[in-house]
């Protein structure tokens, strides 16, 4: 996959300086990413991110007036990009497109540290692929925020001993664990495996001063984000919104770390398989560090109970590096099978070719390279002046943001939380029960028009008890105004 591609052009490597590197990666990027800059949304919480995003540059801070399952640096990256740019789509997706760039450079920074520049390079540019295709990744995800700050912050380990870029990492793995809180254990992991090493070198005084000062950072990034809710006197929420309702979340009915055990055992096993026939070498320091990580990614993953495809963003970085140094090793291909890997190249975006088809029709079809029922439906619903009290979305929720509403409860801004009652107590939500908030949004707040989506239960099928409900609401209540291709437009009947 990486090894012997560049004999097909047969460049130096060894001439590339970081800023050439950057340019053909955010090239790359950006060719992959930039039809996707015009989609309504990519995943639902990308949606949700930008909402919390939203209310924050309009005044708010997450959890007091939307609430998300997220800690505050998620919502921090869509703020800014907001303030800065405005109500932009485009804006938003060329900045995940140089956060991608960035991760792939810092990827590629980390592999010439273990490997030679042409590997790095190659691992590089599949970083990029990898954290732009095959699934929902197209979108701007927490995970893509993470695992910048998270390969940033280990670049410079690989790079710095001294105690003041321990501090430094440890800043950036704060921001890392502050985007996305499972990334505590990768950093636990890697804390567990220097104080291994200073006992085993018997370094353990200089050992101890490094862990402390990246430590320090790391606590001093999380305290920085606690101090507006201490100002606002506010902390419990802070508290219990990041720390207390992921816990209770990982616990639901849904979530079993049993599910998640076969992925574990694959990748474990590829890294076993590497080891004992040393294709991988065991003795490297650097190897060891990116072993470590990748156990502490996938302990995180078993803790949560699920594996979603968004999730292997945090994986794929450092499992490419040694995967990469893997295929290096095997022997040279032959010259007639270049033509197929060149082909191989050209077809991996094929996501990308297809939306690129799409963003032209919908040009041709309806005057906008902009589609998706998150933007029609919104467009028909303000086109029409329809009422917007208490508008709810329980699909394509990015409506809120483009009609500036609001979601009718904290639990609805995202969709699916109305239903997550594990997670109630956390965001000082008065209603107990899932049914209960369902309940209060439709006969107490009677939302005027609700938006859901054709072909789709309103909730997940394995919810039979609210489906029923909500379907039979609407039958007595509302009446269905618009098809907007899969949207569903109703209004409430007087």
């Amino acid at each position: 996959m990486f090894t012997k591609i560049s004999s097909l052009t047969s460049p130096r490597y060894e001439d590339f300086d970081w800023k050439t590197v950057l340019l053909i990666l955010f090239l790359v990027a950006f060719f992959i990413r930039f039809p996707f800059f015009f989609r309504d949304y990519i995943d639902r919480d990308e949606s949700t991110f930008i909402i919390m995003g939203q209310s924050w540059v309009d005044g708010h801070l997450p959890y007091t007036q939307l609430w998300d399952l997220k800690p505050p640096i998620t919502f921090l990256f869509f703020a800014v990009v907001i303030k800065l740019f405005g109500k932009s789509f485009i804006a938003i997706r060329l900045c995940g497109t140089l956060v991608v760039a960035l991760t792939a450079l810092f990827t590629y920074g980390i592999a010439t540290k273990i490997a030679t520049k042409k590997i790095a390079f190659w691992c590089a540019i599949f970083c990029v692929f990898f954290l732009s295709l095959f699934g929902s990744l197209q979108g701007v995800m927490s995970e893509h925020i993470c695992t910048l700050f998270f390969t940033a912050g280990l670049f410079i380990l690989l790079w710095k001993t001294d105690a003041k870029w321990f501090f430094t990492s440890g800043l950036l793995f704060g921001l890392s664990f502050m985007t996305k809180l499972n990334m505590a254990y990768p950093v636990l992991c890697l804390g567990f495996y220097f104080l291994w090493e200073g006992f085993h070198k018997k370094l353990i005084g200089s050992t101890f001063k490094n862990l402390t000062y990246m430590g320090f950072g790391v606590l001093l990034t999380v305290v920085l984000t606690a101090l507006p809710y201490y100002m606002d006197g506010k902390t419990l929420l802070w508290w219990e919104s990041i720390f207390e309702a992921p816990m209770a979340y990982s616990k639901g009915k849904f979530h079993s770390p049993l599910k998640t055990l076969p992925f574990l055992i694959v990748i474990v096993g590829l890294l076993a398989v590497g080891y004992a026939t040393k294709i991988i070498d065991r003795k490297n320091r650097r190897l060891q560090i990116l072993t470590i990580i990748i156990i502490g990614v996938l302990l995180s993953f078993m803790q949560a109970g699920k594996v979603n495809g968004h999730y292997l963003i945090q994986l794929y970085p450092f499992i490419l590096i040694p995967l990469g140094m893997g295929v290096a090793k095997l022997p040279t291909l032959k010259k007639k099978w270049r033509p197929f890997i060149i082909l191989l190249l050209i077809l991996i975006p094929m996501e990308s070719y297809l939306e690129y088809a799409n963003i032209i029709s919908n040009k041709m079809e309806k005057g906008s390279f902009f589609n998706g029922e998150g933007i029609d439906v919104p467009k028909y619903i303000a086109s029409h002046n329809l009422e917007t009290e208490n508008i709810f979305f329980t699909e394509y929720h990015i409506g809120y943001w483009l009609l500036n509403e609001s979601p009718p409860t904290k639990a609805a801004t995202h969709p699916s939380n109305v239903v997550r009652e594990e997670i109630f107590p956390y965001m000082e939500n008065p209603r107990k029960t899932g049914m209960e908030e369902l309940r209060y949004i439709m006969e107490v707040l009677q939302p005027k028009t609700l938006v859901a989506r054709d072909g789709k239960k309103i909730f997940d099928k394995k919810l039979v008890e609210y489906n029923a409900y909500i379907d039979s609401y609407l039958a007595e209540h509302y009446t269905l105004v618009e098809k907007v291709d899969r949207g569903l437009i109703y209004q409430r009947l007087k």
